[in-house]
């Protein structure tokens, strides 16, 4: 009796705990939605077709712009092509250094100079950053006109940023900026990208979590792991997964944990997703994959997994394919030349 009745106190606190600290949700709007502005496949002919991302994410009575594309002209006239006013939005996120999603903010920063910027902190990095000067080692054996700063540097060194005089915020851990919505920050520990850090939105809504993803380098999985901590129950994963070469037992094994792990309800693909991991994705999910070319508007919120799919088409056209395959082939920071080669040692074993 005494177990019993210690059990059933320790469930009352918990349950006690659970109201008193529940994780913060934002507000539902009927009018949700997250707009994709850029990327490399879609059916709106009024778009332009171009590697990278971007896209617009209206939740919570917030518009956050997610990324902004690999060259500035096409997400001018992208945003221009959906009519979307960047001098009202509340803030910008770029998931990571790299180009293909931060090439765009030169636009932004043209029409909205003021605008609040999230990026993840580096040690070094193109986003601007610090370093106490005691980071390197000293020798004051050497003659002032050879040591640094003469051998006087400031307590802390400053660095520049691509980007002087912008309203830049560096991230560096899992943090809510607002009510309801959280930057997850996560390293990359792939090859090609080892030691890079990523930024992915997740907005706690009463349908689920909201997840919207760059290139997802630190595995999309690790991040789909994070924001089950803020709520189990994730309504919509939209954006790039980085799975654009990878191989098919790769394919299968993340569709795998998304699907019946995670328990994803539905889920919006794009950019470096891949082709392969596309189709894979589609199987799976049936009726839950949202179709997310560039230029689709996909509602968010009750009717998020049955009604509303504006904008959707066929997986892929026919120029779409050759478009996606010829931009692929880049070199770029997606690890297709580390692929091909592990192919090629593999094939000469």
């Amino acid at each position: 009796m005494k177990l019993r009745a210690t059990l059933f106190f320790a469930a009352a606190l918990g349950g006690v705990a659970a109201v008193v600290a529940p994780a913060t949700t934002a507000a539902a709007e009927p009018n949700s939605q997250i707009t994709i502005l850029y990327d490399a496949f879609g059916t709106d002919a009024a778009m332009k077709k171009d590697w990278g991302f971007s896209a617009l994410v209206e939740v919570a009575g917030k518009r956050i712009l997610f990324d902004t594309g690999n060259d500035p002209d096409i997400f001018a006239a992208n945003v221009k092509a959906k009519g979307v006013d960047l001098t009202n939005i509340d803030f910008v996120v770029l998931s990571h250094r790299h180009s293909d999603h931060m090439a765009g903010l030169n636009h932004v920063l043209s029409v909205n100079p003021t605008v609040k910027i999230y990026a993840p902190r580096e040690g070094f990095g193109i986003y601007g950053s610090s370093l106490p000067s005691s980071f390197y080692r000293k020798d004051e054996s050497l003659p002032t006109e050879m040591r640094y700063y003469d051998g006087r540097p400031p307590e802390v060194m400053k660095f520049g940023t691509a980007w002087r005089g912008a309203n830049i915020e560096l991230v560096d851990k899992t943090t809510e900026i607002a009510p309801g919505i959280t930057l997850i920050a996560l390293v990359s520990d792939a090859p090609g990208t080892r030691e890079l850090k990523e930024l992915s939105l997740a907005v706690n809504t009463s349908d689920g979590v909201v997840l919207v993803v760059g290139c997802a380098h630190p595995g999309v999985e690790k991040i789909v792991e994070a924001a089950a901590t803020i709520n189990p129950k994730i309504g919509l994963i939209a954006g790039g997964f980085h799975l654009v070469v990878a191989a098919d037992e790769v394919i299968t094994k993340s569709v795998a944990a998304l699907k019946d792990t995670f328990k994803v309800e539905n889920i919006a693909p794009g950019h470096c997703t891949g082709e392969p991991t596309f189709a894979a994705l589609k199987q799976a999910f049936g009726d839950r994959y949202l179709y997310a070319g560039v230029g689709t508007s996909l509602p968010l919120g009750p009717s998020t997994g049955s009604v509303g799919r504006r904008g959707e088409g066929p997986v892929f056209q026919e120029d779409d394919l050759i478009t996606y395959r010829k931009l692929a082939r880049r070199e770029d920071p997606f690890g297709i030349l580390h692929a091909r080669n592990q192919r090629s040692k593999l094939s000469h074993q």
